[in-house]
């Protein structure tokens, strides 16, 4: 259950046509997923987020897309996204992820949280070699 609706006729802003035709442009699809059609009740909160959304995860950089995909699930299942877990999940896959690759990613999340969870509640102290301001040269 949402909690704003999303207008009859999205479109019919001119803000809200331009980031929808930039989505599609760039994704080169005609679909416009749920998460853009929502954040539409802002026009000016769209075109920022689809902004910054184009410009680390459609922009090439040093990381492959499948990377980025796969880092942003595992952001997603630790945030507990829901959505954000299924819709990169389906996007990792189009790129190119397999299920060895999904249960490998999944090992690691849940590796990461358990000792995360242990060095949070031990408060163990960061090693020197570890820490920037504290290595020595």
């Amino acid at each position: 259950m949402s909690t704003v609706k999303p207008a009859d006729d999205l479109e019919a802003d001119p803000r809200v046509k331009a980031v929808f035709d930039d989505i599609r442009a760039t994704r080169k699809s005609d679909f416009v997923n749920n998460m853009w059609r929502y954040l539409a009740f802002d026009p000016a909160l769209l075109e920022r987020t689809w902004a910054e959304v184009k410009a680390v995860m459609a922009t090439p950089s040093a990381l492959d897309p499948l990377v980025k995909e796969m880092l942003y699930i595992a952001v997603s299942v630790t945030n507990g996204c829901s959505y954000c877990v299924h819709s990169h999940t389906a996007a990792a896959k189009a790129k190119g992820m397999t299920d060895a690759h999904h249960a490998e990613l999944l090992a690691i999340v849940s590796l990461a949280g358990k000792t995360n969870q242990l060095a949070t509640a031990l408060q163990v102290p960061v090693d020197e070699v570890f820490d920037a301001d504290r290595r020595k040269p």
